[in-house]
C-alpha cells in the first residue's frame, strides 16, 4: 500500500471527490498543502467548496483527467471496474488508495481517534459527540457523514490531538482504520450486495472492535444480539444501555433511566455510570433511539475529561444535522421534514417519533435505496412503513446498481395494500408533487424520506 508522508505533500487525486467522506479528506490534505484535484459525475455544493479552496475538481470522469502530475489516486466504493479513470490509472501504474486506507492513514496522525460504528445513527452519534469536544474547546478534527451547521458542513480540521470519525461497515471499509476508542452502535442486517448474511456483518464488526489497542474503549450497545460471545476477549469492553421499565442502570456500564419525553417529542433521562446517578441531560432531538445515542457518545466525552455540565448544555442545543427528520418549512398548514432513513429499523425509528408530535396524519414520500437493499428487506420495508397513515413511493434509488427487473417499489406498494394501508405509488417526482399538493391538507405532517434525492421533493413543494 502507497504511504502517504503528510510532511511531504504531493499530488493526490479523488475519484468521486463529491463524495460526503471523500470531499472532507480533500478538504484536510488542501489544509496541509497538497495539490489536488478529483472527478465526479455531478456538481454539488460540496464540488464547488472545494474548488474555492483550491482544488481542480472535473465533472465527469473520463481518461484525460488523469495526468502524470498525479503521485496517488484515492477512489470511492462506487467505482466500478471498468471506470475509464480507474482504467487510466492502472495503465499509467499511478499508486492506488481506497478511501478507507486514506483515511486511517489520516488516523494515525492523532493521538486519539474515535471511530464510531453501526449500522444505524452514526451520523447523528458522531454529530452530538463533536458538539460535546467543540464546546469543550478541543478543538478535533471531524468527519462525519453529513452536513452539521455547526462545523459549516461534514469536515472540520482542527488543531488538537482528537479526531473524531464516522466509521461506514460497507466492503469493510473501517477495518482500514485505527481508533484508539470506538462506539458500536448496532449491528444489523445492511449492504448485502457486499455482505453474505448477518453473519457476515457480524463477523466484520468483531474485527473492528479487535482493532482498538491495549487501553482504548470499545463501548457497545447492550442489545447487540449474542453480546457477549460476539465480542469475547476483546479487550476493554464496556456495555450501554436505556433502562426499561423494571430495569436497574447497574445491568450497564453507563445508561440512560427515567427517560421522558417533552410535546415535541424530545429526550430527558439521568445518566448513569455503573448504576450511579451522574446527572439529568435533557436533548434537543427527537425521539427514542435518540436516546440510546446520546448514552454513548455522554460515556466518552465524560472518558476524555469534558465536564459534565458542557454536555448538558450541548446536549439540549444540538437539534440534529441535516437529513436527519429534518424540519424543511410549512406550505399551507402542512409540515414539511425530511430524513435519510433507508432501512427499516431508522424508518421505524423515525416514524416512531413523528407520531408524537401531535400532527393529524403522517404522509411519508419514501424512496428505497438500491435494489438490492430493497429486495432483501422487502417486508421489513412494509413492516416499518405501515406506521405512516399514508405512504407515497417513488422509484427505486439505484445509486451504484443496475436494474434488474427483480423488485420495484409497486412491490412495497402492494404489501401495505394487504396491510390495509393507503399507499400510492408514481414513477416521477412531478407526479408525486401535483398529488401531495392535492392530497395534503392542514395539520398533516408530510415526510420524504430516503438515502437518495427525494429531498428534492419536498424543497420543490416549498420553492428552495
Amino acid at each position: 500500500m502507497y504511504i502517504i508522508d503528510f510532511n511531504k505533500p504531493v499530488h493526490v487525486h479523488f475519484m468521486g471527490i463529491g463524495g460526503i467522506s471523500m470531499s472532507g479528506l480533500a478538504k484536510l490534505l488542501l489544509s496541509r498543502h497538497f495539490t489536488v484535484s478529483g472527478s465526479d459525475p455531478n456538481p454539488s455544493a460540496l464540488t464547488d467548496e472545494l474548488k474555492s479552496l483550491g482544488a481542480d475538481v472535473k465533472i465527469g470522469q473520463c481518461a484525460e483527467n488523469i495526468t502524470d502530475t498525479i503521485d496517488v489516486v484515492v477512489y470511492t466504493n462506487a467505482i466500478s471496474p471498468d471506470n475509464p479513470e480507474l482504467l487510466e490509472v492502472q495503465r499509467r501504474n499511478i499508486p492506488l488508495l481506497t478511501r478507507g486506507e486514506l483515511m486511517g492513514q489520516v488516523m494515525k496522525l492523532f493521538p486519539h481517534s474515535i471511530g464510531i460504528a453501526g449500522t444505524h445513527g452514526k451520523t447523528t452519534t458522531t454529530s452530538l459527540l463533536s458538539m460535546f469536544f467543540l464546546d469543550a474547546g478541543t478543538d478535533p478534527t471531524i468527519s462525519v457523514g453529513g452536513v452539521v451547521p455547526e462545523i459549516g458542513g461534514n469536515f472540520r480540521v482542527g488543531h488538537g490531538e482528537d479526531f473524531i470519525v464516522e466509521s461506514c461497515e460497507y466492503k469493510n471499509s473501517f477495518l482500514s482504520f485505527f481508533p484508539t476508542d470506538e462506539i458500536i452502535l448496532n449491528i444489523e442486517a445492511d449492504h448485502l450486495d457486499f455482505f453474505k448474511d448477518l453473519d457476515d456483518i457480524r463477523c466484520s464488526f468483531r474485527r473492528f472492535a479487535k482493532l482498538v489497542p491495549e487501553g482504548g474503549l470499545v463501548l457497545v450497545n447492550s442489545e447487540i444480539e449474542d453480546l457477549s460471545v460476539l465480542f469475547k476477549g476483546i479487550q476493554g469492553l464496556k456495555t450501554y444501555g436505556v433502562c426499561k421499565d423494571g430495569e436497574n442502570a447497574d445491568a450497564f456500564d453507563y445508561a440512560a433511566a427515567n427517560v421522558t419525553y417533552d410535546d415535541k417529542g424530545c429526550g430527558s433521562f439521568d445518566y448513569c455510570e455503573n448504576g450511579k446517578v451522574i446527572g439529568r441531560v435533557s436533548l434537543g432531538l427527537v425521539g427514542s433511539h435518540n436516546v440510546s445515542n446520546a448514552v454513548p457518545a455522554i460515556a466518552m466525552a465524560m472518558r476524555y475529561g469534558i465536564p459534565f455540565s458542557t454536555v448538558q448544555e450541548a446536549a439540549k442545543r444540538f437539534t440534529g444535522t441535516k437529513r436527519r427528520f429534518e424540519y424543511k418549512g410549512t406550505l399551507g398548514g402542512i409540515d414539511i421534514y425530511d430524513d435519510y432513513a433507508h432501512h427499516p429499523t431508522e424508518i421505524k425509528a423515525t416514524l416512531t417519533a413523528a407520531k408524537n408530535t401531535g400532527h393529524k396524519r403522517i404522509i411519508t414520500v419514501f424512496q428505497p435505496h438500491t435494489y438490492s437493499r430493497t429486495k432483501a428487506l422487502l417486508d421489513g420495508f412494509a413492516d416499518a412503513l405501515s406506521l405512516s397513515d399514508v405512504v407515497v413511493l417513488a422509484k427505486i434509488y439505484a445509486a451504484r446498481e443496475k436494474d434488474t427487473g427483480e423488485v420495484s417499489s409497486e412491490d412495497i406498494k402492494n404489501l401495505l395494500a394487504k396491510k390495509g394501508k393507503e399507499a400510492y405509488y408514481f414513477s416521477g417526482f412531478d407526479e408525486i408533487e401535483n398529488f401531495l399538493l392535492q392530497f395534503s391538507t392542514q395539520g398533516d405532517m408530510l415526510i420524504t424520506m430516503g438515502a437518495g434525492d427525494v429531498v428534492n421533493i419536498g424543497d420543490m413543494l416549498l420553492g428552495h
